[in-house]
């Protein structure tokens, strides 16, 4: 184990860049994981460990010990300084990234996908990756991705959850190609006049559920492929929910039905 008290230290530097630059993470295949828990689940999922960074006195939990990457011991100022977390924080690590292909989703033999088009906020999409593994989904699609799949906020907002279930990511086109091929019953929500209550329906298995962003909606595309066009109704003057609540109260209604 190596010592670090320095900012200017090269493997620092790395870190931090990893950290905030998602063109750096594309680059290098490499993403940054915050906390025992998140690096738990990681590992539970086969990830690979690059390095790990502990703060001085820290003790090495015993489900990384004997990982491939290199260890490196922080100052405690140090390890402050770049925690995402401050003093709520026992280790740092770079993970590498996974590919996240469409068609190997058919090695789970999945019968529940959440699909999304477009998402942009990392908060958003953590939320909505924690609330598909919590109610046991099958598998999360994101279509026409905006948004680094490892940035630090989706990591922190999906508790791990980014770990805990298969995500694709490719085109819309690409996408829908994937679910017709399938035979995917398709659900897509929208607030259109023809849009019917989302429990005044029938969810039938395999079964894919797609929502577009809160501001824009759905490419017309979707709406055209769908079975059904569904609404969580909302009162006046409210006009939408959002796109993390509407995800979970599909979910659990599907799996309760």
């Amino acid at each position: 184990m190596k010592y670090i008290s320095s900012s200017h230290n090269p493997i620092i530097k790395k870190l931090l860049l990893l950290m905030t630059k998602s063109r750096i993470r594309r680059e290098e295949g490499l993403f940054v994981v915050s906390g025992h828990r998140e690096l738990s689940r990681a590992i539970d999922m086969d990830y690979e460990i690059e390095m790990l960074f502990y703060p001085e006195e820290a003790t090495e939990p015993e489900d990384v010990n004997g990982h491939e990457g290199s260890t490196f011991i922080l100052s405690k100022k140090l390890f402050e300084r770049v925690s995402m977390r401050s003093g709520s924080e026992d280790l740092i690590a770079i993970l590498k990234v996974k590919n996240h292909i469409l068609e190997d989703l058919l090695n789970h033999q999945q019968n529940r996908v959440l699909v999304l088009e477009a998402p942009e906020k990392p908060g958003n999409i953590g939320a909505l990756l924690r609330t598909a593994a919590a109610a046991d989904w099958d598998a999360v699609i994101i279509a026409n991705p905006k948004t680094d799949l490892y940035h630090p906020q989706v990591i922190r907002n999906s508790m791990g959850g980014v770990f805990s279930i298969p995500v694709a990511l490719d085109s819309s086109n690409n996408v829908i190609t994937y679910l017709e091929k399938n035979n995917f019953n398709v659900f897509v929500t929208s607030l259109q006049p023809e849009a019917k209550h989302y429990k005044r329906v029938e969810y039938k298995f395999p079964l894919a559920i797609v929502f577009g962003t809160e501001d824009k909606g759905l490419d017309a595309k979707w709406l055209r492929k769908a079975k059904k066009i569904i609404k969580i109704p909302v009162k006046f003057p409210m006009d939408s929910l959002n796109l993390s609540v509407s995800a979970g109260i599909l979910m659990y209604h599907c799996e309760k039905q």
